[in-house]
């Protein structure tokens, strides 16, 4: 008899990812979620899985064997309350993956504040590359497979650690649940700070997620993040190698060469070269994900000509420096960065893709944490980084007390008394104007949101078609930035 599970929130990127593991396994999957948009949504549809849009009782009327609760839910959902009323099954999404799809299988988790994304796609992508047929889960869309899951049959299971709380009724960080017999620690940073109110608390609660690793499996470990090397204790049961660029300990990485290609470098192993690679990611953060993967490669038993040509065959991930398209030589590119150190080093890579560039950042504060005032000094460094910045309304800005709220205006007009070229504007059909009317040819626009942020990027495509269509040009030569 096939199984059946209902999701609830289905289109968030794990639950998503979860639902497709479970339809590639076989069973009946439905699901429902208040906003229905993509990327996800084109995929779950690519699947052929319902989505019910909103919540209600009766979308539970066809039964389900087991109902997942996504951590969108809050305790008064209607959906988890009535299928605590039907006595349905009901369990947490880091819960249900590691019960239905981790057991025997060789847990590979990625975590850490950034980059734990791409580095578990990276790690997905070589093992496949290596013929491994690895599953993953993944909270990005490899361009490679175009999904974020894959059930695989081969030993490895690649899953990205996510230290956000799992349910209303499971306030652990979901990676608690992975099991991890390989992990990875990216980085350690104050982030989160509606579960994790000072750093001292989060690197506990990542000291607490590396002891899952037991006595013969390993950590990768970043020994260039000072967060990572105060998080690490010395009485790991588990071996622990360090990594990271230019000179040190463990497995180190040197750039060769970077452009808008992609990059070359070379990797040392405890002070041996072990082989030169080339990979099309830039950027000092995609380096280091790169060391990481190769060395657990390595510890596969992966040898350095099949890892280099799975490196070099990474196509990367939607909404990572990903390009929504280029209209009159303006370039729209999508990038999830909503962390001040995230935004930082995606404005330093794409400043080494796009060579020459004028750089124009549009920030949407989203996040409980970019919503709030603690990072806003941090913001305005990191946004130096582009030559002109738009900064959005801080998202759902009444949830947030004004004393504690990000100030977007101040921020503009700080950047400004820096140098940098800024302006604060509220609405998405304003942004788009002035961005239409004011971008020349040769901008890289970096729009940086975790959500949809009003579909900006194809609204501002669609401008800049109507204004070359009219004027043959995508807006006024500017002799100044």
């Amino acid at each position: 008899m096939v199984s059946s599970v209902h999701l609830v929130g289905i289109c968030g990127t794990g639950m998503g990812s979860l639902a497709a593991l479970f339809k590639a396994a076989g069973w009946l999957v439905r699901g429902s979620d208040r906003d229905v948009y993509p990327p996800m949504s084109d995929q779950l549809a690519r699947l052929g899985i319902e989505i019910d849009q909103g919540y209600s009782p009766g979308h539970l009327d066809w039964a389900p064997d087991l109902v997942v609760v996504g951590n969108i839910a809050r305790p008064d959902n209607p959906e988890a309350l009535e299928a605590e009323h039907r006595g349905l099954p009901v369990t947490s999404m880091a819960s249900a993956l590691a019960d239905h799809f981790l057991a025997g299988r060789t847990s590979v988790v990625a975590a850490g504040t950034h980059g734990k994304t791409t580095t578990a796609a990276l790690l997905a992508w070589a093992l496949h590359a290596a013929g491994r047929d690895p599953g993953f889960l993944v909270g990005g869309v490899l361009s490679n497979f175009a999904a974020t899951s894959r059930l695989g049959d081969g030993p490895e299971f690649v899953v990205e650690g996510d230290e956000y709380h799992n349910a209303f009724f499971d306030r652990q960080p979901k990676f608690m649940h992975y099991r991890p017999e390989i992990a990875i620690l990216t980085s350690v940073e104050l982030d989160h700070i509606e579960l994790f109110p000072d750093v001292g608390s989060l690197r506990d609660m990542f000291r607490s997620f590396i002891r899952l690793v037991p006595a013969h499996g390993r950590l990768l470990a970043c020994h260039d993040d000072a967060g990572v090397r105060a998080t690490v204790p010395e009485d790991l049961q588990a071996t622990v190698t360090w990594y990271g660029l230019g000179d040190g300990p463990g497995t180190r990485s040197t750039l060769l060469e970077a452009g808008p290609g992609g990059m070359t470098f070379a990797v040392h192993r405890q002070g041996r070269s072990f082989g030169t690679f080339r990979s099309p990611l830039v950027g000092a953060h995609n380096l280091l994900n790169l060391t990481a993967v190769v060395e657990v490669l390595i510890g596969l038993g992966v040898n350095a000509a099949t890892l280099a040509d799975g490196l070099a065959g990474f196509k990367g991930i939607k909404r990572r420096q990903e390009i929504r398209g280029c209209v009159g030589g303006v370039t729209v590119v999508d990038d999830f960065a909503h962390h001040p150190t995230a935004v930082r080093e995606t404005l330093r890579g794409l400043r080494l893709r796009h060579t020459g560039a004028r750089l124009v950042a549009v920030f949407e504060p989203r996040t409980h944490s970019s919503r709030r005032a603690v990072f806003q000094e941090d913001y305005t460094v990191a946004l130096t980084e582009a030559d002109r910045v738009i900064i959005a309304a801080v998202h759902d800005a009444g949830d947030i007390p004004a004393w504690d709220r990000l100030d977007p205006t101040r921020m503009a007009a700080d950047l400004c008394r820096q140098g940098t070229d800024a302006a604060q504007i509220d609405k998405v059909p304003d942004i788009v104007h002035h961005l239409a009317t004011t971008c020349r040819r040769g901008d890289v626009i970096a729009v940086l949101s975790n959500g949809p942020f009003g579909g900006i990027h194809q609204l501002l495509l669609a401008a800049l078609s109507r204004l070359q269509s009219t004027d043959g040009q995508p807006a006024p030569e500017m002799t100044t930035s």
